[in-house]
């Protein structure tokens, strides 16, 4: 089966109306659902498709009978839980700078114009939480889009980290005592890393002070390290953009074990 994604998916206002005998909404409020139980392999897919639901066309059902034969032929996958005591949590953060832009459709969908943001996040080499969505702050750059999406993911994480802690002060132990966090963004979005190792307010990031440097003093006690990672091991790439197969595969087999 191809990759879920090869082509980004837009409004396609002249296109063929939906025809279907089935009720898309509900296709894909059943589809948000198993994504986010299981399947973190279809949710960039998903998403792509949730953002059509008020006004389907010929093309995004199409899309959709596509998505089911997928499911149909991995029905029997899921997620494989193979836990590796030696890892603590690791987050995937990636963004898509503009990656939605279609000028055809951009006068009437501002969408287009805004960055898709994925993370994943594991613990003990399992994964636990994962996103795929659109970037509500506006960004300039590349870099500030990576950067925000890394602050996002750390959102989820932190929280996490902190109620183990406190499970083991309880003396709920687990096996790994100390959970540190390894953040890998693209190797091209060096900036997005500096940003994150330096708590320094710079006249071009000034504006996203409050709202994502929120993590600056976990990294400085240590508890979170930021570590670069290149783009052909980025597994929150799955989660960002369309992909060619063999690159789909291989992210999917890192993150969910087949």
């Amino acid at each position: 089966m191809a990759a879920l994604s090869s082509s980004i998916s837009h409004r396609d206002l002249d296109g063929p109306d939906f025809t279907y005998q089935f009720d898309y909404r509900s296709i894909i409020g059943k589809l948000n659902f198993l994504e986010k139980g299981t399947r973190p392999d279809i949710a960039y897919a998903v998403h792509q498709l949730a953002r059509f639901s008020s006004c389907p066309k010929k093309c995004h059902s199409d899309a959709v009978i596509h998505l089911a034969k997928y499911l149909k032929g991995t029905c029997t996958r899921g997620i494989i839980i193979k836990l590796d005591y030696s890892k603590s949590f690791e987050v995937y953060a990636d963004a898509d700078f503009a990656g939605n832009w279609h000028a055809e459709t951009a006068t009437f969908d501002a969408s287009t114009a805004k960055n898709r943001g994925g993370y994943a996040v594991t613990l003990h080499g399992c994964p636990i939480i994962w996103h795929s969505k659109l970037i509500n702050q506006i960004c300039l750059s590349t870099t500030e889009a990576e950067y925000c999406c890394l602050s996002q993911s750390l959102r989820d994480t932190i929280p996490i980290m902190n109620l183990l802690k406190e499970l083991n002060a309880h003396s709920f132990k687990s096996e790994n005592s100390t959970p540190e966090i390894h953040c890998q963004l693209f190797e091209d979005n060096i900036g997005a890393l500096e940003i994150a190792r330096m708590p320094k307010m710079r006249p071009r990031t000034r504006h996203i002070n409050n709202v994502y440097h929120h993590f600056h003093e976990h990294v400085r006690l240590k508890l979170v390290t930021i570590t670069h990672v290149s783009t052909e091991d980025q597994i929150a790439d799955m989660l960002t953009k369309p992909l060619s197969q063999n690159l789909f595969q291989k992210f999917r087999k890192r993150l969910m074990g087949w």
